[in-house]
């Protein structure tokens, strides 16, 4: 059973639901239950032309889990004329009731796992939750003190060591404890994914990871050697530092079955250019699995029914992957 949210209600994230339910074979695989407003749902039913009826529920004992309905629990934060695609601090702080309202369910194993629906973090300070983005906002409703981002596409995995924070600060939050726990994070999760032993390429922060000493000031040496020797010796398949710009080349040649980024941009960009129509945003250190659409709110579209739900689709497909893993 997998707990959907509805993400900023003025988003892209109503439709994508919308659409991706409507792939019946979807509930051969998983029982899909929305968190979020049930006239939202049907405002955006109609935007795409859908068949689907949607069905308000008090919890996930009262769903049907039948294709051609969709079953919500009905928040009901959002007024009928809320507009598409403007920030709102209405939908903002209703964002933030979803994701409360779905951890909830599934710390009481309620759900098996949650697949989140974009939120607008400018949206999400106005209604009153000054979190940089789900990650955090999970971590904290969960009282996890660490947890790293991970991101899939069809031919890239990549671990974050640091994501929403200004590329000073992370060079400075950079150091060989959080860059061992992130390797082991990810290793961690592609292990109970099926993979026996995985591939792992860690970045460097510098250009050409710092070309022993000639760019930069030792943060290599400093700061990610020591982990990568540290989980070598523990028989773990690790290399690194190693260029970026190569890196992750190889790594979508089959090199490497994760890549770990040191910090957002390093990350994403590359995520991004392969394969954002159906990329995966995975929290990783959670004590259940959440999934994530992999783009955000698109305002410049919403409500006009030209959203698309791979991503969405594939969201929901690794969360059925990874959720019973944890069993």
């Amino acid at each position: 059973m997998i707990a959907i949210t509805m993400g900023d209600a003025a988003g892209v994230g109503p439709e994508i639901i919308m659409k991706a339910l409507a792939h019946r074979e979807l509930y051969e695989r998983c029982q899909p239950l929305v968190v979020g407003d049930a006239n939202r749902l049907r405002q955006a039913g109609q935007i795409v032309t859908s068949s689907l009826s949607i069905q308000p529920v008090t919890g996930p004992g009262e769903a049907l889990f039948e294709p051609g309905t969709v079953d919500c629990i009905d928040l009901g934060l959002i007024p009928d004329d809320l507009p598409w695609g403007k920030l709102s601090p209405i939908a903002g702080d209703a964002a933030f009731r979803y994701i409360e309202q779905a951890v909830a369910l599934a710390l009481a194993n309620e759900v098996d796992a949650i697949c989140t629906a974009p939120l607008n973090k400018e949206a999400l300070h106005a209604g009153g939750h000054p979190f940089p983005g789900h990650t955090e906002i999970l971590a904290a409703l969960t009282h996890t003190p660490e947890v790293s981002m991970m991101l899939m596409t069809p031919k890239l995995r990549v671990i974050h060591v640091t994501t929403h924070i200004g590329l000073v600060d992370a060079i400075a939050r950079i150091e060989p404890g959080l860059v061992k726990r992130t390797i082991l994070r990810g290793y961690e999760a592609l292990v109970r994914s099926g993979l026996a032993s995985p591939r792992i390429g860690v970045c460097g922060i510098n250009p050409h990871a710092g070309e022993h000493g000639l760019f930069g000031h030792g943060e290599e040496e400093q700061k990610i050697e020591p982990a990568v020797r540290a989980l070598q010796e523990r028989g773990i398949r690790v290399e690194g530092p190693l260029p970026a710009d190569t890196l992750f080349f190889r790594a979508q040649r089959g090199d490497f079955d994760l890549v770990v980024a040191m910090y957002h941009d390093q990350g994403h960009g590359p995520v991004k250019v392969l394969g954002i129509e159906a990329g995966v945003n995975v929290t990783v250190g959670l004590p259940f699995v959440r999934t994530s659409v992999d783009h955000g709110t698109a305002f410049d579209i919403a409500g006009t029914g030209q959203a698309d739900d791979r991503s969405m689709l594939e969201a929901l497909n690794q969360a059925v992957l990874l959720a019973p893993q944890l069993r």
